[in-house]
C-alpha cells in the first residue's frame, strides 16, 4: 500500500518528497540545510551531483510504502530511468524544519 505524498507525517520529508517527485530542483534544495549531506548503500555522495543523475535528469520517482520513527525513516519503491524501480530504505534528520541528511539504499 502506497501512502500519499500530502500524508507523511514530517513536513521536511513531506517537502523533500514532493519536491523529488515533481522534478522540483528548486523546491527541492529549499527543503535542504545549506550544507546538506547523504549518503547511498552507506557511501558519502556529492548531494549535487547525486541528485542530478539519480533524480533529475533520470525522472525519479518516490512511492513511500510505509514511516516510522516519526516520519524520520521510509521504506519506499524508488524508480528512475536509469535503474528501473527497486525498493530502497530513506533515513532523514531534520534540523529547523529542514533536511540536513539523508540516506538511503536498497531495503
Amino acid at each position: 500500500m502506497t501512502i500519499a505524498t500530502a500524508k507523511l507525517t514530517d513536513p521536511a520529508v513531506r517537502a523533500f518528497v514532493t519536491a523529488l517527485n515533481a522534478g522540483d530542483r528548486t523546491a527541492f534544495f529549499d527543503a535542504l540545510t545549506p550544507g546538506a549531506t547523504m549518503s547511498d548503500d552507506g557511501s558519502d555522495r556529492d548531494v549535487e551531483d547525486w541528485t542530478e543523475r539519480e533524480i533529475f535528469s533520470s525522472s525519479g520517482h518516490l512511492d513511500v510504502q510505509s514511516e516510522t520513527q516519526n516520519g524520520h525513516a521510509l521504506v519506499a519503491n524508488y524508480r528512475n530511468d536509469t535503474w528501473g524501480e527497486m525498493r530502497t530504505a530513506w533515513r532523514f534528520t531534520v534540523d529547523g524544519g529542514k533536511i540536513s541528511r539523508f540516506e538511503t539504499g536498497q531495503a
